[in-house]
């Protein structure tokens, strides 16, 4: 069997250099596009960084109590923090581009049949994400600082801190997006021959506990707001589970296959 020559294995290092640098290149080049993309957002928004702290901080102002307010206890707070958010809601509309970049980066190196899946499985990711955070301001916030501004004992006044709001929101905004991927990552553990749609639909009671010890966790300490959240994540699971058949090709194989094999073992 005939095996390659010094020379040819020296004429092979600089092209595996080449195709290297031109790769880290491209990179280099998308990054440089999405954070471009990024500064220009937040220098538009970094006039309005007040307003925009406004509409953020609505859900909280319209329900707290009469002749209360929001506060700033920090120095730098009242004009750090609407700026970090300003800063946060461009990085948030800028990821599309970001994701556009990666997907454009990443392509040329997937099978055809990869790439059938994975766009869509990008795009429903960020419309799912981005649909996790808004129903966290508009059906969550409103009933959740409805009911813990109504729990403060009497002569306890409500003022909140602005940094600290900011920071609860973003956790909850962040939480709520990931637990709005959950179809994307039941079809990415199919995919990956992890499970099947067959076994995830015998698990259904399971995973409605799941989804209420998720809720249970990530909101607001209320029967209301943990049922906001868990109903959804478990409707999201029920979707996961359709998507997975209409997404991932032979599936219906692998369950035929596995409930034959239950079926030889019980006999």
């Amino acid at each position: 069997m005939p095996t390659p020559t010094d020379d040819e294995n020296k004429n092979e290092v600089p092209l595996l250099s080449s195709s290297l640098i031109s790769h880290l290149l491209e990179l280099r080049r998308r990054l440089l596009y999405w954070v471009a993309t990024l500064l220009v957002v937040f220098f538009v928004l970094f006039p309005f960084q007040n307003k925009v702290f406004e509409i953020v901080a609505m859900p909280m102002l319209k329900r707290m109590p009469a002749g209360s307010s929001m506060i700033a206890t920090g120095v730098v707070s009242p004009f750090m923090t609407p700026m970090k958010l300003a800063l946060i809601v461009a990085l948030f509309l800028s990821m599309p581009v970001f994701l556009w970049h990666l997907w454009r980066f990443v392509s040329p190196a997937l099978y055809k049949s990869e790439r059938r899946m994975f766009f869509p499985l990008l795009t429903s990711s960020v419309i799912l994400f981005y649909s996790g955070v808004a129903f966290a301001y508009f059906v969550l916030f409103p009933v959740a600082f409805a009911f813990l501004n109504s729990t403060a004992p009497a002569g306890v006044k409500v003022m909140t801190d602005i940094n600290a709001y900011l920071d609860f929101i973003l956790t909850i905004f962040f939480a709520f997006g990931l637990a709005f991927e959950v179809p994307v990552a039941i079809v990415l553990a199919v995919w990956a021959g992890f499970t099947t749609p067959g076994k995830l639909s015998k698990v259904r009671p399971y995973a409605l506990v799941a989804a209420f010890i998720v809720g249970m966790i990530l909101s607001p300490p209320d029967v209301v707001s943990m049922t906001l959240l868990s109903v959804p994540i478990y409707l999201l699971y029920e979707l996961g589970m359709i998507l997975a058949r209409v997404l991932v090709p032979g599936y219906r194989e692998v369950d035929a296959q596995r409930e034959e094999r239950e079926r030889s073992s019980d006999d």
